[in-house]
């Protein structure tokens, strides 16, 4: 049996559970579960099914062991914003309601009302997004106090998680970050700004950062299992995990390419200021207390809901080669209008926004596609050129990381467009984060720097230069 740490890394539409270890310098990875994760309808709302999720993580630690692994620690990381509420005796006052439920239109105006946006920005440094958790806990406020009012506990998504595993609460600082309520200078709870809203601050956790032990396995699952193991705290927001594998330098941004393309650079303190409140950047909280400057844009979701259109009848990687194949079609859409965030149907929204803005309409497979991906790439040189703006300074490289970093398509038209060297992968950037984080913490990576060399040695990463000089696509 070998020892190994175990990664969980759950995105919107799946999850996965891999184990790592270090062999010969190198980290060795290994998937051992792989599951779907979708949205249920409860009560008219988009919700999460975290007793699925978490019968799949048990599934997953089971499987380890079936594959000969021992696991001395885990893991968990997921996307951010969503949380649940837990009343006196732990039980759930709330369903995970999805960040992609309209139950937050209009939440956000109605709390500039009372917090002005320069305020808010300026405190926490994140980005303005509907359905940030500030604008769901004010819809709760809004329109169910007495929920509110019982609530003892607020957990995120991995810190309820957490919470079954251990018994423990806390709530991680890089997915609280993502509340637009924790101080990004003191990196507390931002009391001041929970009462004017009339929010129960009581029910907040001690924010504990990437690292932290949280404990160990409930006895009952212990006994399950057959061992016990530390739950660790990586970065448990999935992007946070992400960029730990982006090994550090001075001129590169990193795209982190999934449902969702963060695009940004790291930094050790946050940039709160008008130009990048203009542009509409956060300043997410990282591991080591650095801070991950970017603006978070619509990703391969448009593209994971064209493919369930056609009933999956086409894979991502048919996608790419008829997006390819077109050659004389240019039209493109704003991928962060909120019509694209959970329309009824993809394509259809597609279409009538390109018929709304007088461009060509996509008909074919392959000319939705390449809008899809155009866009994309589009709004990614837009990213790019305020980066450089706030920063004064031109970066030289793109470091795409996670699943996009596999569409060798997109990676493509990402260097034609930029005219930026893309560097493509590690692949698996949130988990193997994820278990850097974890090995730091257990004493066999010294540290982040030395963390990233190993993951620089351990995986083969791509090059993209543009194939032309001239400017491309704007």
């Amino acid at each position: 049996m070998l020892e190994c740490s175990l990664a969980v890394d759950i995105g919107a539409s799946s999850g996965k559970m891999l184990v790592g270890y270090i062999k010969n310098g190198k980290l060795r990875l290994q998937e051992v579960h792989r599951f779907e994760n979708r949205l249920i309808k409860r009560d008219k709302h988009f919700c999460w099914d975290l007793q699925s999720l978490f019968s799949e993580i048990v599934t997953g630690i089971h499987a380890s062991r079936d594959q000969g692994f021992v696991p001395q620690s885990i893991g968990i990381d997921t996307w951010a914003v969503d949380f649940v509420l837990l009343g006196e005796n732990d039980e759930l006052l709330t369903d995970a309601v999805s960040y992609r439920d309209p139950r937050t239109d209009g939440m956000m105006e109605e709390v500039f009302q009372q917090i002005s946006k320069e305020r808010l920005y300026l405190e926490t440094g994140i980005q303005f997004q509907k359905f940030n958790t500030i604008y769901q806990l004010y819809y709760l406020k809004k329109n169910h106090p007495e929920i509110l009012d019982k609530a003892k506990s607020f957990l995120m998504i991995p810190d309820y998680l957490n919470y079954l595993l251990t018994g423990n609460k806390t709530n991680e600082y890089t997915n609280a970050t993502s509340t637009q309520l924790v101080n990004a200078f003191t990196k507390k709870w931002d009391r001041e700004l929970l009462d004017q809203l009339g929010i129960n601050k009581e029910m907040f956790q001690e924010i504990l950062p990437p690292k932290s032990t949280l404990g160990n396995l409930k006895p009952e699952l212990s006994r399950e299992f057959g061992f016990d193991m530390k739950v660790l705290l990586p970065a448990t927001h999935d992007t946070g995990s992400a960029v730990v594998s982006v090994p550090e330098s001075n001129d590169t941004i990193y795209i982190s390419s999934g449902t969702w393309s963060l695009i940004g650079v790291e930094n050790n303190f946050p940039i709160c200021v008008t130009k990048a409140l203009d542009y509409n950047f956060t300043n997410e909280g990282g591991i080591d207390y650095r801070f991950r400057f970017l603006k978070n844009i619509m990703g391969l979701w448009m593209i994971q809901e064209v493919k369930r259109n056609y009933h999956n009848r086409y894979t991502f990687a048919d996608f790419a080669e008829m997006a390819d194949q077109v050659d004389d079609f240019h039209s493109t859409v704003n991928v962060d209008d909120d019509r694209f965030l959970k329309p009824k149907n993809m394509i259809e929204e597609i279409q009538k926004y390109c018929r709304e803005t007088n461009q060509t309409v996509p008909e074919t497979s392959g000319e939705v596609a390449k809008c899809v991906f155009d866009s994309l790439s589009v709004s990614y040189q837009t990213a790019i050129d305020q980066i450089e703006e706030v920063y004064e300074k031109e970066f030289k490289k793109i470091n795409v990381i996670g699943g996009g970093s596999q569409n060798e398509m997109l990676n493509q038209l990402i260097a034609d467009t930029t005219q930026k060297e893309v560097i493509a992968g590690p692949f698996e950037a949130t988990a193997i984060g994820n278990l850097a984080s974890q090995l730091i913490s257990l004493g066999e990576i010294e540290n982040l720097n030395e963390a990233r060399q190993i993951v620089k040695n351990s995986f083969e990463m791509k090059v993209f230069r543009s194939k032309n000089k001239t400017e491309g696509l704007k």
